[in-house]
């Protein structure tokens, strides 16, 4: 899915195994990846639900954000990733949500990151 690679598939599977594990917050995070990917999101539940399972995480609130950036809840958006920094993430996500709260998504997206 991360490579742009039979998205098709990857959305089915992990459906399928949302179905099996439905209170699972990474399989709920994986799903509304999938979808923000897929540039097709159906349902913002999928990455809430993800946001839900596991408040703490800090990559579940940056995708989030994303997913809230593409369907142009902006305001959304910047909270999500606000909320992702006080979360301590990596020192890979930390530069890139900055980024994101500063210029927005699209600036990471066309900066190639």
């Amino acid at each position: 899915m991360d490579k742009g690679e039979h998205l098709d598939e990857a959305v089915a599977m992990l459906e399928k195994a949302r179905a099996l594990r439905p209170l699972d917050g990474f399989i709920a995070d994986s799903v509304g990846w999938a979808y923000y990917r897929l540039d097709a999101i159906r349902t913002r539940r999928g990455p809430r639900r993800g946001c839900a399972a596991r408040a703490s995480a800090p990559d579940v609130n940056d995708h989030l954000g994303d997913a809230y950036w593409r369907v142009g809840r902006k305001i959304d958006a910047r909270f999500q990733w606000q909320h992702a920094l006080q979360l301590n993430p990596d020192a890979k996500q930390k530069p890139l949500i900055e980024r994101k709260l500063q210029f927005g998504l699209d600036s990471v997206s066309a900066s190639g990151s």
